[in-house]
Formats: C-alpha cells, structure tokens, sequence
C-alpha cells in the first residue's frame, strides 16, 4: 500500500490538507470529532482509487483533489452514523466517537461532514459529479436501511445480502472511480470500465472484510471480532453455513442472528471452520477480483501499463489483506 500511495505521493498529501483544512468550525465539537475520526488513520482507499484512476487517464488536477476528500468526507460520515447504529465501541484501534462524546454529537457532527462533502462539490461546480454524489449516497444510505431490516433474520437470502453490500459498499467505491473518468473527460467506454472497476474492487473489499470478521483477529482488525453476529447481521459465511450445516449446528447460527448475540461466538466460529463458509466467501471475492481486472484492459488498450500496474496491485491487496 506504501508503494502505492508514493506513486502518488505529492497529490494524496494535498488531500490530506484539504480535509483537514476543511474541516475548520467554528463550533468547536464539530472540530473535535471531525479531527478524531479523520486523525484515526485508515487505508483512505476511496480518495487513492480517485487519485489512482485520475492518473491512468490525462492525469491528476485540482478537481481530482477536491473530488478525493469529498469521497472521503461521505464515506467519514457513513462511519460515524453507522457507529451509532449498531453500537460500535471500537473502531481503527480505539473507541469510536459515540463511545466517547455520545450518539448525538457522532450522528450530529456526521451531517456537518455530509454537509461540507456537498458545500465542496457546489464549488467543483460539476454538475454530473453533483448527480453522481448525490444519487451515491441515496443508495448508500439505503443500503444501510437494508442492511438494518435484514438484522435478527436468519432467512436473509444471498441475493438480500449481496444488494446490500452493493449499496452500502461499493457504490462508493465504484463513484470513486467513475467520478474520476467524468473528470478527466473521459469517453463513455472508458468511463463505463472505470465504474466497473470500483464496483467490483468493492464487492469484493466488502467480501473480504465479512471474511475476517471470523478469521481475523481483533487487535489487526482495529474492531472486536464477531460484531457483526452481535448485530444479528446475516454475512456470507453464515449464510453459507446455514445453507451446507447439518440442522443442529444450522440452528445454533439461526438462533445467534435472531437473538443478535454473540455469546457463541466461539462454537459459530469452530462451526464456520468446519464447513466451506470462509472459502466459498473468498470464492465469491475473487469472482470480484476477476471482473474488476478484466475491466482495467481498456487502460492497457491506451498504453497505460504503469497505471494500469498500480490499480491490479491496489486491487490484489483488497483481497489479500488480513487487517
């Protein structure tokens, strides 16, 4: 990820700034959480795919800037409402902020950074960015909805869950990429490959991280293990051994995600182990995977092997991370 970021050093400390820059209220609350959030650290995929697309193209401008930290604003914002919902207390290593200042100010100060995301795309004066933001986080935030009625349902189909992580995840993902080809001016085909390309890299990110939640440990995660079972969220992998475990052990898992308790936790995991679950997930990931480089073969059409080399490299880490 270092040598990723490097090869576009200059521009993603330029981002960097602005979202800190952007960041200045006078009302010093907003300040303080916003800096907490921002300050935690994270991979900021979202605003390097916009950098990383930018440069396969006609290169990185001041509007791929902008556009980077408005990315990262919404995904910012996403994070602190999401926290609220489902009662997170660990986030990137450390307590999240509703753990620490409350869910008023978490879900509050989320709106301010959605509010300062769309203030600075008024002044990108864009307007097909304008639509593709706003009707971004319409499915974001629906995706949420969805993710929230699904919760306590042990009969959450693949397809539910699947439409899910479309919404909630790689529709962000996927305007990353798609708003860095409008930007550069890029023709339709192209612009049609580089939304694919994000949509798919964040299908399959989701994947992974659905993954560790059973496989991965908390200290690397930077969140407890197992939160999505006390959230009574039907992931792949436990729908997966829903759908191959003998009827006792299917049961123990229907049972968690309808109590969403995660008392089992261990016996869920040891059950997930036993079965094809995490396999069948990381299948799934590396279909994704697949997709997502097939549709980088207009970059390497148009001679930007270099470019194209980064994006494949970003896009094997997506999925060969542990954390």
């Amino acid at each position: 990820m270092q040598a990723i970021r490097q090869s576009v050093a200059t521009d993603f400390g330029a981002v960097n700034q602005l979202i800190i820059d952007e960041l200045h209220s006078d009302v010093g609350l907003v300040e303080s959480i916003g800096h907490y959030i921002v300050d935690a650290g994270g991979k900021r995929i979202r605003p390097l795919l916009v950098l990383l697309m930018a440069r396969a193209l006609d290169g990185i401008d001041e509007s791929h800037r902008q556009f980077s930290a408005v990315i990262e604003f919404i995904h910012t914002a996403t994070l602190l409402h999401d926290d609220v919902v489902d009662v997170s207390t660990l986030r990137r290593g450390r307590q999240t902020a509703n753990a620490k200042w409350g869910n008023a100010p978490s879900v509050l100060v989320g709106d301010f950074i959605y509010s300062r995301a769309f203030q600075l795309m008024v002044r990108m004066q864009n307007m097909d960015i304008m639509q593709l933001m706003a009707d971004t986080t319409n499915l974001v935030a629906e995706g949420e909805v969805l993710q929230l009625e699904n919760a306590g349902d042990p009969d959450c189909t693949e397809d539910a869950y699947f439409e899910v992580i479309k919404r909630k995840t790689a529709a962000l993902f996927q305007a990353a990429t798609q708003g860095a080809a409008l930007l550069s001016g890029a023709d339709r085909n192209t612009i049609d490959a580089c939304s694919a390309y994000g949509y798919h890299l964040g299908m399959a990110f989701q994947l992974i991280d659905d993954v560790l939640d059973y496989s991965g440990e908390s200290a690397q995660l930077g969140k407890h293990i197992g939160d999505d079972l006390a959230e009574g969220k039907p992931t792949l992998p436990l729908i997966r051994v829903m759908q191959t475990a003998p009827d006792p052990e299917a049961n123990i898992v229907r049972e968690a995600i309808r109590q969403k308790s995660a008392d089992k936790l261990a016996t869920i995991s040891d059950l997930i182990a036993g079965t094809d679950a995490l396999d069948y997930t990381r299948a799934a990931a590396m279909g994704h995977r697949d997709k997502a480089q097939q549709s980088l073969a207009i970059l390497e059409e148009q001679g930007r092997l270099v470019e194209q080399a980064h994006l494949l490299r970003l896009l094997k880490l997506a999925v060969d991370r542990n954390t």
